[in-house]
């Protein structure tokens, strides 16, 4: 008989996607910006590969882009990744990429990692909630 009740703790993967998915809603109550958010989220992870995880977050700072994106990563990252029950505000856009001047290679590679797996349910919920015309 298959037991239907599971007691155990959400996987870091559910979490990661909770998170997301909640980070989608938030974008698209913002309607006017909602393209921009998920074109910036979907592009985020070549320009990670083409050049650096902090290289791409600049550019998207020095461009002014995608504020709640950044705001977002910097939210799983940073916190709600290792500490669930967290309830700290979102940090402000550069503080993610403020951590690249202060930390270790082996956090820019963790960051790295988790960014990349992040923002692939980011995109998977964005592009349910309502695809980019044209991409």
């Amino acid at each position: 008989m298959l037991q239907t009740t599971d007691t155990s703790k959400p996987t870091l993967d559910q979490r990661r996607a909770k998170h997301a998915w909640q980070a989608v809603l938030t974008a698209k109550q913002k309607e006017a910006g909602f393209k921009d958010f998920c074109m910036h989220a979907k592009r985020l992870p070549m320009r990670i590969m083409a050049s650096g995880l902090g290289q791409a977050l600049a550019l998207l700072k020095a461009k002014d882009y995608a504020s709640l994106v950044l705001q977002e990563l910097g939210d799983w990252v940073l916190d709600k990744r290792a500490n669930p029950a967290s309830t700290k505000p979102k940090p402000t856009d550069e503080v993610l990429l403020r951590q690249f001047v202060d930390k270790d290679s082996d956090f820019l590679r963790r960051a790295t990692d988790e960014t990349i797996a992040y923002l692939q349910r980011l995109n998977r919920f964005a592009e349910a909630e309502g695809p980019v015309e044209g991409d």
